[in-house]
């Protein structure tokens, strides 16, 4: 069998931040102020499906009851202050083999290769924390040209457009759905984006 291995294209241009200064980490309670700094933007909120959070408050309680509960949500951050998140949602039983990741970023972020970056960083780090995953895969609005780019700069290969699937905020969505195999990836990718 011969197994292809996934050219990252991390091109970078004068506005790419330093892959160095990324981090990944789990949230912790003093993120309250940073959360409600970017998710409190409904530019952010609106391909996602939580609503935006009105109040720092708001931010502390769904840190304490949605982000640190969760199997592997992790902040994403640039030099320990919280900028965005990375989610991905294991299956369990018959459909253990697959998950789906998904992923936000602050407004003033946008477009300095940040989310790239942070995919990137992520994809190996999921399919070592979950051994019996084969399959990353990711729903995105076929409005949601960035986040399409993103996939595509890290690998993963989009398999096609799912018509009217999805109800968010009101509407009824076209989605694009792509993945990135097991076998498609460098274990650990030395490159960064």
């Amino acid at each position: 069998m011969v197994v292809m291995q996934r050219e990252f294209d991390c091109s970078s241009s004068d506005t790419a931040m330093d892959p160095s200064r990324i981090t990944l980490r789990e949230f912790r309670p003093p993120d309250a102020g940073d959360l409600f700094s970017w998710a409190g933007n409904d530019r952010v909120t609106r391909s996602i499906a939580w609503k935006t959070l009105t109040s720092e408050q708001e931010a502390l309680t769904f840190i304490e009851e949605v982000c640190m509960p969760h199997p592997w949500r992790r902040s994403i951050c640039i030099e320990d202050r919280s900028i965005g998140f990375i989610s991905v949602f294991p299956g369990s039983g018959k459909d253990r083999c697959r998950a789906d990741i998904g992923y936000t970023l602050a407004a003033e972020f946008w477009g300095q290769g940040i989310a790239s970056n942070a995919v990137k960083m992520a994809i190996p780090q999921v399919f070592r924390d979950f051994p019996e995953l084969v399959r990353l895969q990711a729903y995105v609005d076929v409005e949601n040209k960035a986040s399409q780019r993103v996939l595509e700069k890290t690998g993963f290969s989009k398999e096609g457009l799912l018509r009217k699937y999805s109800y968010l905020k009101g509407r009824i969505h076209d989605l694009v759905v792509y993945s990135i195999l097991s076998t498609e990836i460098e274990v650990l990718p030395s490159r960064s984006c």
